[in-house]
């Protein structure tokens, strides 16, 4: 891969290059509370990243140590990040909603040699996974615990001076690792290079034109996932654009209004959520007889966007899960053409996408420029072969191994089909399927995202090896488990949700169809281990912990049934 993208496209170069032509263009703005914002010019942003790149020089770690990064999206996770590559060593970015089992699991195994720690909402309970006597760097808005036991970002910077010169790293280095979510086991390691992440942002902008210098992103996703990573950091330091930052989910709307970002990604539960709002202040049949009105139209879809502050945006996408073909229909008609894409941590995220104007509802689009892309015959697996690919899985040669064929390919893990033109859709995950007592295989995934369209529905997890049927245990979310708790609204639900069962089971062959809704009561959450910091919902735990129940719940005879306190 050495002459797959040239230096000057490597992150570090694209650093000093924004330095050197553009240094007092402001690229970065940061809620701090309280309405207050601190705003960063690629000067202050590159003095920042120099001071704490020096710093990090002076402690004498070996080249290419692992350094730890534990915070929600701030500039300064940006920082961070900057300066550990600045200074020779290698990011290990952290979910911020981990465990505290997992963060020591994760520091323990990729050996870091320090963290940073910043914004975070649960430090009280994340905490007790940090190593004892692992030195530790507080960033701005860090917990106040935190920052009074560990040095201060601000108070090292101040007293320090910047890193001289332009040091470089070869693209072929390993430039960080991003630990998976852990769906069906321990985190992964995925390792790749400057390299690796140079070519991604390029195959992936001819796809997104519209990131460009003028572009404004909102970050909010978290900035350790490959999405996120991606489109926000490297789509910066390729462009230019401008980024926000988002305080809280309370004040989200107004950060989305702030930033009026041209380009947003979010995955689909968001999407559905922003269709809700709107439904809650105008009945979905007022909203489609205004659109269908020449001479409102554009007044009906201005006022929609600008209240959801997505009147400037001109490239709107969502992955993780598919897009429900009505949802994209219903965005169409206000003007936002949404894009579905595909892609993975172990690729860089930059698999396949659906292009603006030519939606093809139920599937993920075409490969980009650049990535090849295969079924494998007998199992259906997706895999995939691209200058983009990990280095492999950090000190797991076993499973690094595993993870491609003997000709190179990464396998995906994900089963698919292709239509007539080239369309990839995925059908669920090669591991996923189970059988019935009457033999017939099931592919729960399909059957979740028709249930998960309910709008009471946060997550869900179809199973039922060796049942007659299939069922499927569900999670409300919080606005409709606070109505479950009284009884009207327990009666209002069940009725829905039955209505909803019925409706999904009438677009099943006969052996998918589900014998029952449980709808658990206890939240699935990171600390019940019961989902990843990515919301996918963990099978494994999930069978091992009520598969006991699972024939009693099928002979229950009941449609919708609640389990839980």
């Amino acid at each position: 891969m050495a002459d797959v993208v040239a230096a000057d496209a490597l992150a570090l170069q694209r650093l000093y290059h924004w330095e050197r032509t553009r240094p007092d263009r402001v690229v970065l703005t940061q809620p701090l509370g309280a309405d207050a914002l601190a705003t960063y010019t690629w000067r202050q942003a590159l003095d920042q990243v120099r001071r704490m790149a020096a710093h990090l020089q002076s402690l004498s770690f070996e080249p290419g140590s692992r350094i730890a990064i534990l915070s929600k999206n701030t500039a300064h996770w940006l920082f961070a990040d900057w300066a550990i590559w600045m200074a020779g060593h290698v990011s290990v970015p952290l979910y911020p909603t981990l465990a505290a089992g997992t963060i020591g699991q994760i520091l323990q195994h990729s050996g870091a040699r320090l963290l940073f720690i910043g914004k975070l909402d649960g430090w009280d309970g994340m905490r007790a996974g940090v190593p004892e006597g692992l030195p530790c760097i507080t960033l701005p808005l860090a917990p106040d615990d935190a920052c009074r036991v560990h040095p201060a970002w601000d108070d090292i910077a101040a007293r320090t001076a910047p890193l001289a010169g332009e040091p470089v790293r070869p693209g072929d280095e390993l430039c960080t690792l991003m630990y998976t979510s852990g769906t069906t086991g321990a985190p992964k390691g995925v390792m790749h290079s400057f390299e690796a992440f140079a070519w991604a942002i390029r195959s992936g902008l001819q796809r997104v034109p519209a990131i460009d210098e003028a572009a404004r992103m909102l970050s909010y996703l978290p900035l350790s996932h490959v999405a996120e990573r991606i489109l926000v950091e490297h789509g910066m330091l390729a462009k230019g654009m401008q980024v926000y930052f988002a305080e809280s989910l309370e004040t989200f709307t107004a950060d989305l209004q702030r930033a009026r970002p041209t380009v947003f990604f979010s995955v689909p539960r968001l999407w559905v959520k922003f269709q809700q709002g709107v439904h809650a202040r105008m009945p979905p049949a007022k909203l489609a007889r205004l659109l269908k009105i020449p001479i409102l139209r554009g007044i009906v879809r201005r006022k929609v966007l600008s209240a959801l502050g997505l009147q400037d945006c001109v490239f709107a996408a969502g992955g993780a899960a598919p897009m429900p073909p009505d949802l994209l229909r219903w965005y169409r008609a206000l003007g936002l053409d949404l894009v579905e894409v595909y892609g993975m941590t172990e690729n860089c995220g930059v698999s396949h996408a659906t292009l603006p104007g030519q939606q093809r509802p139920g599937t993920v689009g075409l490969p980009y420029d650049g990535i090849q892309s295969r079924l494998d015959p007998a199992s259906g697996e997706i895999q995939v072969k691209a200058p983009c690919l990990m280095l492999g899985y950090y000190r797991e040669p076993a499973l690094s191994r595993e993870a491609f064929t003997a000709d190179g390919w990464l396998r995906t893990g994900d089963k698919g089909t292709l239509d007539t033109q080239g369309n990839l859709r995925i059908t669920g995950r090669v591991k996923d399927l189970f059988k019935t007592s009457k033999g017939k295989y099931v592919a729960p995934a399909p059957i979740e995202d028709r249930l998960v369209t309910h709008g009471a529905i946060e997550a869900c997890c179809v199973t039922g090896a060796n049942l007659g049927q299939p069922l499927a245990l569900v999670m409300l979310n919080a606005e409709a488990a606070a109505r479950a708790g009284r009884q009207e609204g327990r009666a209002a639900l069940q009725a829905s949700l039955q209505a909803h069962l019925q409706a999904v089971n009438e677009a099943l062959d006969p052996h998918e169809r589900l014998d029952c809704l449980v709808v658990m009561r206890e939240p699935w959450t990171v600390d019940n281990d019961l989902v990843t910091p990515t919301f996918k919902v963990k099978r494994n735990r999930i069978e091992a912990m009520f598969a006991a129940r699972y024939d009693e719940w099928s002979a229950a005879g009941q449609r919708v049934q609640w389990f839980g306190a």
